[in-house]
């Protein structure tokens, strides 16, 4: 009798397990990996972005892109693109460890790159999760 209880446990957690791993995979497939938030800002402090904006002095100096990635299938990547006008001017792959995952990129910022900049973050495939606008004044 007790071998047949030991059994009906071991089959009734194995079943869990299978299940809780079914349900994991169906939420990443009706949940795709998204960015939530992002965020243009002068500094990233404990993961956190500090002095976020859209325009900038030309003064600061450099800039950060943060992302919050969720619904992500670690291990994964996304790539920050930052682009100036139409001029591609850095491009960042940046790994991602965890379902829910916090990461940044930065990119110094010239006297001379005044005007409309943007950054595009790509997941694994390449597309476009999302995209960032934001303006250096003289």
């Amino acid at each position: 009798m007790k071998g047949h209880r030991l059994s009906l446990i071991c089959l009734v957690a194995l079943t869990a397990v299978c299940l809780l791993s079914t349900t994991a995979a169906l939420a990443q497939e009706t949940n795709p990996m998204a960015v939530e938030p992002a965020a243009i800002c002068r500094d990233v402090v404990d993961l956190e972005p500090i002095g976020t904006g859209t325009v900038f002095p030309v003064s600061v100096g450099k800039l950060y892109c943060f992302t919050r990635i969720v619904n992500a299938a670690p291990p994964t990547v996304v790539t920050h693109v930052w682009y100036y006008g139409d001029s591609e001017k850095a491009r960042v792959s940046l790994r991602v460890n965890a379902s829910s995952w916090r990461t940044y990129s930065s990119k110094l910022i010239q006297s001379h790159e005044t005007g409309i900049w943007y950054v595009d973050v790509l997941g694994p495939d390449g597309n476009r999760l999302t995209s960032m606008t934001f303006e250096i004044t003289p």
